[in-house]
């Protein structure tokens, strides 16, 4: 895939979703970083459910540790793997109480020291929370990056090298939301719906789905 057509399918999908954003609920770099933490093999519209009960009694480092793991998981509990996401988000408050002043931290390292928190949910805090031109590579931008030949790769990181080295400037703030919605609502898994894709033409997937 050349250049001149990844400019034209990012400026499809930017005049498609002219702002896009997250579909987590939050209001804070703290709550993107608990509803992050709680996302993962969760949906959005689960984890909001939750957060919709959690954040209204606690929402920061220290009214989270208040509650305990065990009252945590009583707002948490209809999340897949809550037991370990619950351990992991107490273990977090306590590390940004003790050592951020209970802020969350504006850099990478600092973040992925955090239980809980990888590549992927560090570039997602980055990129959503503090505006950086990160790109987290989930299961539907992996997908949508290969299927279309965006930015091939075997792997999470390759794809996301490629993403940072191939997507225009211009675009990469909001890269990672355009690829993650299109991926969720049209490229999805098991049935593309290439018929009401936006950039069905300058896709290079060989085996294209219409109804």
């Amino acid at each position: 895939m050349n250049a001149q057509k990844r400019q034209e399918i990012f400026r499809r999908l930017q005049q498609h979703i002219p702002e896009p954003t997250t579909e987590l609920h939050y209001h804070t770099p703290f709550e993107l970083l608990v509803a992050v933490t709680l996302s993962a093999q969760a949906t959005d519209k689960g984890v909001n459910k939750a957060t919709a009960k959690l954040f209204p009694v606690a929402n920061t480092p220290k009214t989270i540790l208040a509650l305990g793991e065990d009252g945590l998981k009583k707002y948490i509990k209809t999340i897949g793997l809550f037991n370990s996401k619950a351990r992991h988000i107490i273990k977090a408050c306590q590390i940004l109480v003790e050592q951020h002043n209970s802020v969350v931290p504006e850099d990478r390292a600092a973040l992925e020291a955090l239980p809980g928190v990888g590549r992927k949910t560090a570039n997602v805090i980055l990129n959503t929370a503090f505006g950086h031109p990160t790109i987290a590579v989930d299961t539907h931008i992996f997908r949508v990056s290969n299927r279309t030949r965006i930015a091939p790769g075997k792997t999470v990181l390759e794809v996301e090298k490629k993403l940072l080295k191939f997507v225009p400037d211009e675009f990469k703030l909001d890269a990672h939301h355009w690829l993650i919605l299109h991926g969720r609502y049209t490229c999805i898994a098991r049935k593309p719906r290439c018929g009401s894709c936006v950039i069905e033409d300058l896709c290079e997937y060989k085996k294209k789905a219409y109804e």
